[in-house]
């Protein structure tokens, strides 16, 4: 009798009308806060957020300098909320994302970054929390109630919603037609579950997991450890594969798997290139990602910014098709919720 699927596993396939529903819905707040922010004209950008939030705020990163040209920091929350350190942010253009909207650490700094006069907006799932309150633009993620502990589609859907907006700001055409053809792209990807969950069956063993990734990919990395950690238990951490190549490649002399994501943009020949030495040099190494001769080679959008989430939901599908192969259950990870408050 086959096991019924995952919470995980419906929620992350649900991620083609998430993101529909976002272009559909979010137009009137993508272009007041293009508007924003092409009249304020911020000098920066500063992201607040904790776990898969933070990990797409990375992704966001990359986006806001490579295609906008606007230096971004990752703000310590504790900075204000056990320091007591009030961070002077004028002329700041400050970024909270959260599912919940509920953690008091992040609620705070967004407000306090308004108080100090910064451009502040919040990607929240949940339109009425704390933190939407304490913003002056709310960037909804239209994910509906997620029940798994481990996020899939609001990480998804934070990593869509701020692509109108810099599509807006730069009137850039590959990425207004990357944006369109997203879902179509994420529905192709569903369609390589299978082949997710073959490659997923080789790591049923493994206890410990190296994922490599450069550029905009990083931050999907960075989640792809998360997820590894949270629902099979696997001690897995992320590098930048051009920082693998120092210390950190001592660790293949143990024998770890290597698990890498191959993006086809700007990144692409430097991330092959390492990829290719790292085999050469006797590494198990499998990749996730668009570049034509990777292990599960997701759809291409167009574009490298809507590249990533291809590249995250096809890993989704190999984390929870990972678990299942480990008797685990990735609904019900020991120890964890799915609202986490800090200050």
């Amino acid at each position: 009798m086959t096991a019924p699927d995952s919470v995980m596993l419906q929620e992350a396939r649900e991620a083609p009308y998430v993101i529909t529903r976002q272009l559909r819905e979010n137009w009137e707040v993508v272009a007041a806060l293009a508007h924003a922010i092409r009249e304020r004209r911020p000098a920066y950008a500063v992201t607040v957020a904790r776990g898969s939030s933070d990990h797409a705020c990375t992704v966001l990163k990359y986006a806001l300098e490579t295609e906008l040209r606007l230096p971004v920091a990752s703000l310590g929350p504790s900075v204000l909320t056990l320091y007591g350190a009030r961070l002077d942010l004028r002329g700041a253009l400050v970024i909270a994302v959260s599912q919940s909207g509920a953690s008091p650490d992040v609620v705070e700094n967004v407000r306090a970054a308004r108080e100090s006069g910064a451009l502040t907006v919040a990607l929240v799932n949940v339109e009425d929390s704390d933190l939407a309150h304490a913003a002056e633009f709310v960037l909804p993620l239209r994910c509906g109630e997620e029940r798994a502990v481990a996020a899939t589609k609001s990480y998804l859907a934070s990593l869509g919603a701020f692509l109108p907006v810099i599509a807006t700001l730069t009137g850039d055409e590959a990425l207004e037609a990357g944006l369109t053809d997203l879902p179509s792209a994420l529905e192709r990807t569903l369609a390589l579950e299978e082949h997710a969950s073959t490659l997923a069956e080789r790591y049923r063993f493994a206890e410990n997991l190296l994922v490599l990734a450069r550029g905009l990919h990083y931050g999907v990395a960075q989640e792809a450890a998360l997820k590894l950690k949270e629902t099979s238990g696997i001690h897995a951490e992320a590098y930048s594969a051009a920082e693998f190549a120092h210390g950190p490649r001592r660790l293949l002399a143990e024998g770890l798997p290597l698990l890498g994501f191959a993006p086809t943009d700007a990144a692409g020949e430097a991330t092959a290139t390492a990829y290719t030495d790292l085999i050469a040099g006797g590494a198990d190494l499998r990749s996730i990602g668009p570049a034509p001769h990777g292990t599960l080679v997701t759809p291409g959008t167009g574009h490298a910014l809507t590249d990533t989430l291809p590249s995250a939901l096809a890993f989704y599908l190999f984390a929870a098709h990972l678990a299942r192969h480990r008797g685990l259950n990735p609904d019900a990870p020991p120890g964890l919720s799915k609202v986490t408050r800090t200050r």
